[in-house]
């Protein structure tokens, strides 16, 4: 039983004439129902942040576009004395394909949420660095030609004024933080993108 699976062209033809018509059908509904629900859910689910924007080189592309903003920002620039290292770059970037869905990378190999949290202790981030990290993150998903429809942006914007405020939080000498906890899987929210019929 089964011995059309998996083939395609003449192959298939040659398997179907030498098993039996009910044996094939009763095969194909088996597998059908193994999938069950995952199956069609996978198929329903819109995609994630991640794969909207374009996967890991999009978000690379938009995290070298911040840090070359970062870099010439009279604001931001003194908390990366020297400028921004590419392991520094690499890392964020890391940590953002995750967070939007991607693989799950930071956790495994960089550290996870407890690297991130060491990462903010103690560097005072004030009010208005935090809305210029919004907005100089903001203009590079411009830069890197993210997608720019109203859904991700919402996404976007949602998790770097959330992640920034945290950041704000977590940065304070005085800061009672968590000390643990995953790394955060961001989504579409309350407006995923519409994709018509």
């Amino acid at each position: 039983m089964g011995a059309a699976r998996g083939l395609s062209g003449e192959d298939y033809c040659s398997a179907v004439a030498e098993e039996p018509v009910s044996e094939l059908l009763m095969s194909e509904q088996a597998r059908v129902e193994d999938a069950g629900p995952q199956r069609a859910q996978a198929e329903d689910a819109p995609p994630t942040l991640y794969e909207w924007a374009g996967g890991s080189e999009a978000f690379r592309a938009m995290i070298n576009a911040f840090y070359d903003r970062v870099e010439s920002d009279d604001l931001l620039s003194p908390l990366f004395p020297g400028g921004v290292s590419e392991e520094h770059r690499a890392n964020v970037a890391t940590w953002w394909i995750e967070v939007f869905g991607g693989p799950a990378d930071y956790t495994a190999e960089l550290g996870g949420y407890e690297r991130m949290l060491a990462h903010h202790r103690g560097l005072q981030i004030t009010a208005e660095q935090r809305f210029r990290f919004a907005t100089l993150m903001s203009r590079a998903a411009d830069d890197a030609t993210l997608p720019d429809d109203p859904e991700f942006r919402a996404a976007l914007v949602g998790y770097l004024e959330w992640g920034t405020r945290l950041a704000v939080s977590n940065s304070q000498t005085d800061a009672e933080v968590a000390e643990h906890a995953p790394v955060p899987r961001w989504g579409w929210g309350v407006a995923p993108p519409y994709i018509p019929d």
